[in-house]
């Protein structure tokens, strides 16, 4: 059991990973969101074959899966650019707005009544987000497109609470991810023409975006996507929950670890220069982490209903 714990945590260590690779990558947050789910789509269709699940299902769900994979397509893409238009740090603190969202969510899309004690904790959130917005105004636009970014997020997991009941999890990712490079290329028309100021399409790699593009897709999306699929038949869904809620803080400690390497000369990663932050800023994002942290705690302690387990598309 301890394995798997460590085993659980560690696959949220990558999952806070992928901000970082996002910085680290040349390639636009488009084109790179492209490339993860093109990758990682090919890697879970091997997986598919591999363990023989069925992959066959009816046309109508088949558009179903696809639609939603275009929401994930959205996330990731407004994920990378949150990391791109400010600090790791910034990004991963709008991020951790998702429970909230999700509490916002639920009650109108699933017909669940309004849990009191998620007003609450969403309060707290809002008070920490108003703390993190104002210790770093420069970088209040990277910190309102995380916060779109966790809207959709959340978008995403409410609607793939109900296709779960229908699908193997391996399948519906699969489906999914595929829809989400498909979104993406029909979307290159678009914005090739008003997006990218006539610099067109920027597909081809450098340097080591070859590197970081197979730890993210191959790495930080099937390897911990698959493995998590694993460990939730073992562990209950309290646990994932409350382990997946620690994504930001492994994330934000990664990104201010690379900056003082950076600053005591060990390693070169001039991406990493503002990754220095305002106490306001992580007196706000300690009240957005508690927030999230206690929440499967309340939860449990007024005996609501324990969630199903719904696997997790990582950021």
């Amino acid at each position: 059991m301890l394995k798997d714990y460590l085993k659980l945590h560690f696959i949220v260590l990558l999952w806070g990973f992928t901000a970082i690779l996002g910085k680290l990558l040349t390639v636009p947050p488009v084109e790179l969101v492209f490339w993860r789910t093109l990758l990682a789509s090919a890697g879970l269709g091997l997986l598919l074959l591999g363990r023989r699940v069925a992959w066959r299902i009816p046309p109508g769900q088949v558009l179903r899966l696809l639609a939603v994979g275009s929401l994930v397509a959205a996330h990731w893409i407004t994920f990378f650019l949150a990391a791109r238009l400010s600090s790791v740090s910034v990004c991963l603190a709008g991020l951790a707005t998702l429970a909230l969202w999700t509490s916002l969510l639920e009650p109108l899309l699933l017909w669940r009544r309004v849990r009191g004690y998620e007003v609450g904790l969403g309060l707290i959130t809002m008070v920490g987000l108003y703390l993190v917005s104002q210790a770093e105004l420069d970088q209040l636009l990277g910190l309102g497109v995380a916060v779109v970014s966790a809207g959709l997020s959340a978008l995403f997991s409410v609607l793939n609470a109900k296709l779960v009941k229908a699908h193997p999890p391996l399948r519906l990712t699969f489906y999914e991810m595929l829809g989400a490079c498909l979104s993406i290329t029909l979307f290159f028309p678009i914005y090739s023409y008003f997006f990218t100021q006539g610099q067109g399409l920027q597909l081809a790699w450098h340097g080591y975006d070859w590197l970081w593009l197979a730890i993210l897709a191959g790495v930080c999306t099937v390897y911990a996507f698959s493995a998590s699929v694993e460990l939730m038949k073992r562990l209950s869904a309290f646990a994932v929950n409350l382990t997946t809620n620690l994504e930001p803080v492994y994330g934000i400690a990664m990104a201010v670890a690379i900056y003082w390497l950076h600053t005591k000369g060990l390693l070169h990663a001039p991406q990493f220069n503002h990754e220095r932050m305002s106490t306001g800023f992580y007196l706000g994002t300690l009240l957005i982490v508690f927030s999230v942290l206690i929440h499967p705690l309340v939860a449990r302690l007024v005996k609501d209903k324990e969630p199903e387990h719904v696997p997790v598309i990582p950021v």
